[in-house]
């Protein structure tokens, strides 16, 4: 039996998705509550791996629960039972059954995250941990613009964390970027076939920046196409990332 899972989590206090040493993955506590439920060890297998800090309104993974009988039959039972035994900080939203053919990460096929900015003198309390609070001028007219430079297919190498010890495929493609600003708030949102370490992050740092008269649309533009690893990179902070939803073909 494979359950499908929707998950919802506050990444604030959390070492990131993947399990650690120390067992303050999500990942972690959500196997601690699987186990107490099947009285041995379950592995979750996630769409994607999110970092410390960071939030997500619809991650999916999936479990192999084995042969299960009576109640437990029913993966509605495994929703109570999991949120009865996580923190409230995780909670699950759904739970399905799928066929053994399906893979919360391979199945997938595309990816939304949002980050949040708060471009205002004070930071409401209740986005503490949850947006970028950041205040000053901000081109608007500019943020728009490179969002729609980045959109279509890329080498992102200068807008990964990871670019300059690895050799592996930086191509992604943007299907989607949108910026949109209601009062301080702003919103970017990004959809694409997939995301390099610390990508949404960096691209976000790096549209502020020309937004704030740092650096010039041009340097963004020759970073963005030269390919090349960042040099002296501005990343975004984790608290304002949210991994919005896993899209998979239906």
């Amino acid at each position: 039996m494979r359950l499908k899972l929707t998950i919802s989590y506050d990444g604030s206090d959390f070492a990131g998705w993947q399990s650690q040493s120390h067992g303050r993955g999500i990942q972690d506590c959500l196997e601690k509550a699987l186990a107490s439920i099947a009285g041995h060890r379950l592995i979750l297998h996630a769409a994607g791996r999110t970092d410390a800090g960071v939030h997500a309104l619809a991650q999916c993974a999936h479990v192999d629960v084995g042969e299960v009988t009576g109640k437990m039959k029913n993966p509605q039972r495994w929703l109570t039972a999991l949120n009865a035994a996580l923190p409230p900080t995780i909670r699950i939203l759904k739970i399905k059954q799928v066929s053994s053919n399906f893979h919360a990460r391979f199945s997938s096929h595309q990816k939304i995250y949002r980050y949040l900015l708060w471009n205002g003198t004070v930071l409401p309390p209740l986005l503490h941990r949850r947006a970028w609070h950041l205040y000053g001028i901000l081109n608007f007219t500019l943020l728009r613009r490179l969002a729609q430079e980045i959109e279509g297919r890329h080498d992102f190498r200068g807008f990964t964390a990871k670019s300059g010890a690895t050799r592996e495929n930086t191509k992604r493609t943007l299907h989607q970027v949108n910026v949109k600003k209601h009062g301080n708030e702003i919103s970017f949102s990004f959809t694409g076939d997939g995301f390099l370490y610390h990508m949404v992050r960096m691209l976000v740092g790096a549209m502020v920046r020309v937004a704030q008269g740092k650096m010039s649309e041009q340097e963004f533009l020759q970073r963005l196409h030269s390919k090349k690893p960042p040099i002296a990179p501005h990343t975004a902070p984790a608290c304002g990332l949210y991994l919005t939803k896993i899209c998979y073909q239906k």
